[in-house]
């Protein structure tokens, strides 16, 4: 028998509330025994009351689900809260580096090299252990290097619903809290995109197998004649960022890694 309509909006809020990732309507629909057009506008109604009555979070749709988050007027105060906490935020070199993989995936750490003019490799050794990027096959070409994509943590992490509702390149810096370089932006925006051919697939440890790809790992005695001998980043320093607004999830899944925290890249 169906709920009323209090019951289920209870229950949904209920869910949402425990929920670490953002929740599915069809899952929804499918534990409490409901249709998905009654999920839906129980959904969009508590949506309308957080978003009529401003309080601390508001309901959003990302990475094809609904979350709880924080809202966005609530950053400054919620990084100086946990950065007391000692909480890490990822480098300017990481979040180079992802933008590059955001805005040109499948791509391979040489060509990452390539648009940045240095070695990448430390910072998609990182990307990987925060699970922000993955190993999404072998690009058929001499060698055959492994392609890089974002992954649905890094939807999460950044309050997206699909990779489409990326902003522009150039806003870019707005979403993570950095200002990017605009020689990176324009390397970015020079790069082709990958067609989607010559992908090679992998087993299921290949991400595992990625970070010992020599592909991404430094070279500091050979000039930098290509992308994987190009120089390695120098320690970079960051004075922001942009908080994950996630009411359900741990604090240290919530935010990104310290600026100054991230070796230099060998």
């Amino acid at each position: 028998m169906p709920m009323e309509a209090n019951e289920l909006r209870a229950a949904l809020e209920a869910i949402l509330f425990l929920s670490s990732d953002p929740t599915r309507v069809d899952d929804l629909a499918e534990s409490l025994d409901e249709t998905r057009e009654a999920v839906t506008a129980q959904l969009e109604e508590i949506k309308r009351v957080l978003d009529e009555h401003v309080g601390g979070f508001t309901l959003e749709q990302a990475a094809g689900g609904w979350r709880f988050t924080t809202r966005a007027e609530h950053d400054s105060v919620l990084k100086k809260y946990f950065a007391k906490k000692g909480e890490n935020r990822l480098s300017l070199a990481a979040l180079e580096t992802l933008a590059i993989v955001a805005y040109r995936q499948p791509i391979t750490a040489p060509e990452i090299g390539e648009i940045r003019g240095v070695n990448s490799g430390s910072a998609i050794r990182t990307l990987l252990e925060r699970r922000m990027i993955r190993v999404a096959g072998r690009k058929n070409v001499v060698g055959s290097p492994f392609l890089y994509r974002t992954t649905k943590d890094f939807l999460v992490h950044f309050g997206l619903n699909d990779i489409r509702d990326l902003p522009r390149l150039e806003e870019f810096g707005d979403l993570i809290g950095e200002n990017i370089n605009d020689d990176l932006v324009a390397a970015i925006n020079a790069a082709p995109e990958h067609t989607g051919d010559g992908i090679i697939e992998l087993p299921v440890d290949a991400a595992t197998d990625a970070e010992t790809d020599p592909a991404i790992q430094s070279d500091t005695d050979s000039p930098p004649d290509s992308a994987t001998d190009a120089p390695v980043d120098e320690p970079a320093e960051s004075d922001g960022t942009t908080f994950v607004e996630q009411a359900a999830v741990a604090p240290e899944e919530s935010q990104l890694e310290s600026s100054t925290s991230e070796p230099t890249e060998e």
